[in-house]
């Protein structure tokens, strides 16, 4: 049972790595072909400053990817490591990363900031339902 929810926990680790490896592409590539220093990139500031927004996409995206999902993976460690887990909560979980995927690609990807938004948006009212859930079967089983 605890692989319901453990396999969706796997996908969104996969995304952020994923994610991770895409920024670290466009950004190497980037400053070798245009021959920029690494001093001139130490902070996030530098970065922002010096390389393009559309080379910077993946890296706000990733930095998203350590924000909303924290809960995402607390609920799904607390739901296996109590044995508190049903279908609806597994949905909910493959719903959320369903909806992470779907934006990181707008983040990383697409100009359609309105299209980002509503893939954000839907991730957040899924995960807020998915604690509402899991709170629910804490206080009414425990």
């Amino acid at each position: 049972m605890s692989n319901l929810v453990i396999q969706p926990v796997i996908a969104l680790m996969t995304l952020t790595f994923f994610v991770w490896c895409y920024m670290y592409f466009l950004r190497l590539r980037y400053v070798v072909t245009n021959k920029i220093s690494a001093q001139k990139l130490e902070t996030p500031e530098q970065c922002n400053s010096v390389l393009p927004s559309d080379i910077n996409k993946p890296s706000n995206n990733l930095k998203n990817l350590f924000e909303m999902p924290v809960i995402f993976y607390s609920i799904c460690i607390l739901s296996v490591s109590i044995n508190l887990i049903d279908t609806t909560l597994a949905y909910f979980a493959w719903g959320y990363v369903v909806s992470r995927i779907i934006h990181s690609f707008y983040h990383c990807f697409s100009k359609s900031v309105m299209a980002r938004f509503y893939a954000y948006f839907i991730s957040s009212i899924i995960l807020w339902v998915m604690l509402a859930k899991f709170a629910y079967m804490v206080v009414t089983v425990i």
